[in-house]
């Protein structure tokens, strides 16, 4: 069993290395090692068994969900967030500080993506709270952690694969998600409060002005968030109601955006094109992963890898605790080379087997994997939502990684409660049994 690990270490690690496509080198792996191993007509049993994977029905939410997230990143949604959220934050210690951690929760449960949540919100919101006189650091760092909910809170492109690769109902994903998503935002808004309080520097004093608006005004603010809150209603209501699976769900999804766009007239022929090719292009990439992580999962399992790691960690006698606490270290040096999908893909043929040997739940772990891989969104050098914020300001990498480090912990100790209290996640799906 060694050699057999040794080869799949070693076939990846030269196929990565080369610039081969990580999808690409998942697939080539697994095939090399079946070729190595076993006598099998990979020629006959591979075009079936892409067929298969490709048209998995719980795959099909996915790309709607994608097209739905392009269509609402081309629409004025960013602004009419920041317009209508702006006047009830400025009753909290921190004021428009918190439009990042809120705006971000809602347009996460619209996009399912943390890139996407990232961009569209932030777009507008440094914007304005630079020329407004925030403190520039806190306002980044607050965007970089409430961004990675894009992945927590429901509908969650991210999840969908998880429940794909591990059988695991979507609806249950969907549903564990919500509650831990809210309390991690929560979290973060906490941060921002406690930041205001001992520095209030943060917040410039011609802001104060806000907490002394009248309840008419800040009332007629909100209308502003009609648009989005109505359409997370149809989405997420549709599913948790009973009225639909996630797959029509995301059909709701993308009419509704539709919809949205074509009021503020978003919807010429170039913004339909580059919805078409953005979603595209996103749909092939996430497609190519999760084929080559299938093809290597099911060789992995055919040659006892999986049984054999589980056997090894066994051994060495780990509580399940220390194993959870295992897995946050590895997965955030993982994190520092690899996206959040790529992180998924490769290692759950390995890490399933060990989490069903210890006793936890495959919804539960499913969130807990979630906020670990959102960890690897603000871990330099590869996290993607600090690739974002840089585009957006023009800072150094590393002066976002510093001021995002605070939400890193957060979400670091809010895995670790996760496990000794999984009802957060698991109580919600309950009520769907």
């Amino acid at each position: 069993m060694g050699v057999v690990l040794g080869s799949m270490v070693g076939v990846l690690a030269l196929l990565l290395a080369g610039g081969v496509w990580i999808g690409l080198a998942l697939g080539l792996t697994g095939m090399t090692l079946l070729g190595m191993f076993r006598s099998m007509p990979l020629d006959k049993l591979l075009p079936q068994y892409v067929w298969n994977i490709l048209t998995t029905s719980e795959l099909v939410a996915l790309p709607l969900f994608i097209v739905m997230g392009e269509i609402l990143f081309r629409t004025r949604l960013s602004q009419s967030l920041f317009n209508g959220l702006a006047p009830l934050m400025g009753l909290l210690p921190g004021r428009l500080l918190h439009v990042n951690v809120v705006g971000c929760s809602i347009f996460a449960a619209i996009s399912g993506s943390s890139a996407a949540t990232t961009q569209v919100v932030g777009r507008i919101s440094l914007t304005e709270l630079t020329r407004r006189g925030y403190d520039p650091a806190v306002a980044m760092g607050s965007l970089a952690g409430a961004g990675t909910l894009g992945f927590l809170i429901p509908p969650s492109n991210i999840m969908i694969i998880y429940g794909v690769l591990a059988d695991v109902s979507i609806l249950k994903l969907f549903a564990a998600g919500l509650i831990p998503g809210l309390l991690l935002a929560g979290c973060f808004m906490g941060w921002i409060m406690v930041q205001a309080t001992l520095r209030p520097g943060i917040v410039p004093a011609s802001e104060r002005a806000l907490g002394r608006m009248r309840l008419r005004d800040r009332l007629m603010a909100t209308r502003e968030l009609a648009p989005v809150v109505l359409l997370i209603l149809c989405v997420l209501g549709s599913m948790y109601g009973g009225i639909a699976t996630p797959s029509e769900a995301a059909a709701v999804g993308v009419l509704g955006a539709l919809a949205i766009a074509a009021f503020q007239g978003a919807l010429d022929r170039a913004a339909l094109r580059d919805i078409a090719l953005g979603a595209a292009g996103t749909c092939s990439m996430i497609a190519l992963i999760v084929l080559g992580a299938s093809i290597l999962s099911n060789a992995s399992a055919f040659l006892g890898v999986p049984g054999a790691v589980a056997q090894l960690v066994t051994a060495m006698e780990l509580t399940p605790f220390a194993l959870i606490a295992a897995l946050i270290v590895l997965y955030l040096v993982l994190g520092c080379f690899l996206d959040g999908f790529s992180m998924i893909v490769m290692s759950l043929p390995i890490v399933l087997p060990l989490i069903g040997a210890a006793g936890f739940d495959k919804v539960w772990f499913g969130v807990f994997l979630v906020i670990v891989v959102e960890m690897s969104q603000i871990t330099p050098p590869v996290g993607f939502n600090l690739f974002v914020i840089q585009g957006l300001t023009g800072e150094s990498l590393g002066r976002i990684a510093r001021v995002t480090l605070p939400y890193l912990l957060i979400m670091a100790a809010f895995a670790m409660v996760m496990a000794l209290a999984p009802g957060l996640a698991l109580w919600l799906p309950g009520l769907l049994a």
